[in-house]
């Protein structure tokens, strides 16, 4: 039988800090979601001001980058690059602000942020990334 790592409750906990950090010391009012690699919400956090669609939005872009291993950006890639008929797969977004959380080639869970522009989504979600990529 194989093994494989999981997010700890304290390594979730540390990537949802690092992310609300970097959101607040920016004045960005996003939500911030934490998945497993199954795309099951571990943690989710709506900040004052950001619009309640926000949180599911962010629950949507962090399941689509721990389901595919991808970030979410690349599907929104693909149907901007013209593949228009990628908009019926079934993924459950393909808007900027997914990544996966790869730890020694396994994909663990992911973050997702949603509330601000997509480069300002990304900027949040990398933050709480790197609380998890630097203690592994």
């Amino acid at each position: 039988m194989k093994t494989k790592p999981i997010l700890s409750e304290a390594e979730v906990q540390k990537m949802l800090d690092a992310a609300k950090a970097e959101a607040v010391r920016h004045g960005f009012a996003v939500a911030i979601s934490i998945v497993d690699d199954g795309g099951h919400l571990l943690a989710m956090q709506r900040l004052d001001n950001c619009a309640p669609m926000n949180s599911v939005f962010s629950q949507e872009k962090a399941k689509t980058a721990a389901i595919s291993g991808f970030e979410s950006q690349l599907f929104e890639d693909i149907v901007a690059g013209g593949r228009n008929a990628f908009i019926t797969a079934p993924l459950v977004t393909s808007l900027a602000g997914g990544l996966p959380v790869v730890i020694k080639g396994q994909i663990l869970g992911a973050i997702g942020v949603s509330g601000v522009t997509a480069e300002q989504d990304l900027q949040v979600a990398r933050a709480g990334l790197a609380a998890v990529e630097d203690a592994a």
